[in-house]
């Protein structure tokens, strides 16, 4: 009987300890997209800013690959604004996913309860 409950102690831990890596890693890679569109969003927003102190009449250049496509201003902080809320909103998309953090901490919970069980007996 004891080496069923010891079994049964061991499974359920192994399920525990992999599911608590899983949602580490997701949570992970949720701050570190975060960070990148971050920069992302701090890229567009100086870049915005620096445009608008030049004269309407500035001859303005786009990046596409290897070339330089000429645009209007206008265009250009188009683009740019619709970067930085796009940026803002997959931000706030990501950081609504806070359930993951707490996934982790009650299969850290889980875990402990388990082993205290297990010593009480």
């Amino acid at each position: 009987m004891a080496a069923s409950i010891d079994l049964e102690l061991k499974k359920a831990f192994s399920e525990l300890q992999v599911k608590m890596i899983d949602t580490q890693q997701k949570v992970k890679l949720a701050d570190l997209q975060i960070d990148q569109l971050t920069r992302v969003q701090k890229h567009a927003k100086l870049t915005h800013t620096e445009i608008t102190t030049l004269p309407d009449n500035t001859r303005l250049y786009e990046g596409v690959g290897r070339m330089f496509i000429l645009q209007s201003k206008e265009e250009i902080n188009n683009q740019l604004t619709d970067k930085q809320k796009t940026a803002d909103e997959k931000i706030k998309e990501l950081e609504k996913k806070v359930y993951l953090e707490r996934s982790v901490k009650e299969a850290e919970d889980n875990i402990r309860e388990m082993l205290l069980s297990r010593r009480a007996h």
